[in-house]
Formats: structure tokens, sequence, C-alpha cells
């Protein structure tokens, strides 16, 4: 860094050593730090201790901001609107545990949703399946994350009680789904 810069970290506590930073402050290298994570966290109400604490160019602050009440509403409310996006379009952007598939719905189009491993041959195999029954993809998008796959297709169709069945049945299918359709 060059001389007299301020350093910020309020991402995690290990990304900076706290004594080279502290060495650096105290020489005048760095003309001051704003902290609010540690390597070692303080606990509530404990003692605290750092290299930084007492010096004048610092400001030490707890990091809580995940934690006030206003927060909690805020990661609640935005949780169940991506919950919400996912039932209805299946939509899986910023999910942790699903591969991350977003694709606008087109009206007149019919959304069909397909969770499988991830294996060579999957999207031929729906693919065949849809053709063979007429049905024209009219849009579809595919993403992986390790051995899952995620799918979203959307088809001129409407999905019939056969044609999930006979999706369900590709080898290595975890999950069909269309939106609206309970147990889907």
């Amino acid at each position: 860094m060059k001389a007299g810069a301020c350093l910020l970290n309020l991402s995690r506590g290990m990304v900076v050593d706290h004594e080279a930073l502290a060495r650096h402050l105290k020489s005048g290298k760095l003309a001051g730090a704003a902290i609010d994570v540690f390597p070692k966290e303080p606990d509530n109400g404990g003692a605290f201790s750092s290299p930084l604490l007492g010096l004048a160019n610092v400001i030490l602050t707890p990091h809580v901001g995940g934690s006030t009440e206003e927060a909690q509403q805020n990661i609640g409310q935005f949780v169940s609107a991506k919950m919400i996006d996912y039932f209805r379009s299946g939509n899986s952007l910023m999910s942790v545990n699903l591969p991350h598939c977003h694709l606008d719905y087109e009206m007149g189009s019919h959304r069909l949703m397909h969770i499988h491993h991830n294996v060579p041959g999957i999207l031929r195999a729906i693919n065949d399946i849809l053709a063979d029954r007429g049905i024209n993809i009219e849009r579809q998008v595919l993403d992986t994350r390790g051995n899952l796959g995620y799918a979203i297709y959307d088809i001129n169709q409407a999905c019939d009680d056969v044609l999930l069945t006979k999706l369900r049945s590709v080898p290595h299918t975890i999950r069909v789904r269309v939106p609206g359709v309970v147990g889907g």
C-alpha cells in the first residue's frame, strides 16, 4: 500500500495480519485503519485483546451488522422473495445448494425444471423425449455444480402426467417440476 493509505477490513478477520498492521500504523506508513472483524472474534462481554487496541489512528467496532433487528428482517424478506421466485419460475440465482439458473419467462410458454446428476447424455435424453412428443423447446438454460445439474426449459406445450412420468424415468433424474404443481 502507498504511504499514508487507510485500511478498512470489514470482510474476514484472517485477511489482515494485525501485528503487521499495528507496526505500519505506529510507524506512520499507514495513516489509519478501521476494523470490524478480528482473527479471534471477541466474546460477548468477554475480554478483548488486539495489537490495534489503543492506537489513536484506529477505529475498532463490533461486526454486528447482520445481528440487528432490521438486518434480520431484511434477510428474511430477501430469502422469502428468492424462495417464491424459485417456486414460481425455477430460477435459482444465489442458491447455496443448486446450480445458478435463470431464465426469463415469456408469456405463452410452459415452464419445466429438471434436477439431475451431472452425467453425460441427460440433456439429450430430455430433448429426445420432448421431440418424440412434438414439443418444441423455446428456451433452455443449464448449469452444473459438482455432481448436480439443473436445467430450466420453456416449451410450447403444457406438461401432462405422461410427459412428467417419462422425464422422471430418465436415468440420473433427481426431480422434475413444473411451477404450480403440488408434488411436481
